[in-house]
């Protein structure tokens, strides 16, 4: 098995710190606040996983399909198939069939420079519960979902359309995090400037919300970031985040776009 000598990301285990002093968020039950917007089009987007020195790691996945109950389901994989790599998924119900969609599932598991899981989590949102789950399938622990449920793992290039269409200045959400305990953490996205640059993709950029620490956090954490043509097929082009809390950064990116060009 071909071993990469990722960067374990210092910035992330500042995060969990940072995100640390945060409890959970009280109890109560409601389905998802969010109305997500319709995807562009259905079928895959082959991709690329890079590390954060630019070296190529493996192939990645993101499919959009609709299944025959007519729910939305999207599935992503990034990072090395025999190695450090997350695999997630969402499942969405149509609210307005071809325009909007509610989050009913969503899944992650990650696994570890071995190839070893690491755990997984599920965010059951009709369920209204939350669960981190150990590697042999247990549960680990939990949270019930707020009252106001805004919680978005996966589904990120979704959640983020009314940014690039220029429908919202700033998105904010949660996500849910099982490092340390389970806890739901609050996050702001933005459109990040790119003066001079008016061809260059639309970055967006999200960190966690800390109050006070927040700028503290920014500058501490991983850069966070997705990435946007309008032009191209359902929008999104790359992201860059680790591939779990604290685990190793890398960039994905969509087979056709240059890794170079989203890094800076």
């Amino acid at each position: 098995m071909r071993r990469v000598n990722f960067r374990r990301s210092r910035s992330g285990l500042v995060l969990v710190a940072l995100t640390g002093m945060l409890g959970a968020t009280p109890a109560a039950r409601s389905e998802s606040a969010f109305l997500l917007p319709w995807p562009d089009s259905l079928g895959p987007v082959p991709a690329t996983t890079y590390d954060d020195h630019g070296v190529r790691l493996g192939d990645a996945n993101l499919l959009i399909e609709q299944l025959d109950s007519g729910a939305i389901r999207l599935f992503s994989q990034s990072g090395e198939s025999e190695g450090a790599h997350t695999v997630a998924s969402a499942v969405l119900t149509p609210i307005e069939p071809g325009h909007r969609l509610r989050l009913a599932r969503q899944e992650s598991h990650s696994f570890d420079t071995r190839g070893q899981s690491i755990g997984s989590l599920v965010i059951d949102h009709e369920a209204r519960r939350a669960s981190c789950i150990d590697p042999g399938g247990g549960l680990e622990a939990g949270v019930d979902l707020p009252a106001e449920d805004r919680v978005v793992n996966v589904p990120l290039n979704l959640l983020f359309l009314p940014l690039v269409r220029h429908e919202a200045s700033a998105l904010h959400f949660q996500l849910f995090l099982c490092r340390n305990g389970a806890r739901l953490v609050d996050f702001q996205a933005w459109v990040a400037d790119h003066a001079g640059e008016p061809r260059a993709p639309i970055e967006i950029r999200y960190a966690p919300e800390l109050g006070l620490l927040s700028p503290l956090a920014r500058q501490l954490v991983p850069r966070l970031s997705f990435w946007f043509d309008p032009r191209a097929p359902h929008g999104w082009i790359g992201h860059r985040l680790p591939l779990y809390t604290g685990g190793p950064e890398v960039l994905v990116v969509r087979q056709g776009v240059s890794s170079a060009s989203l890094a800076n």
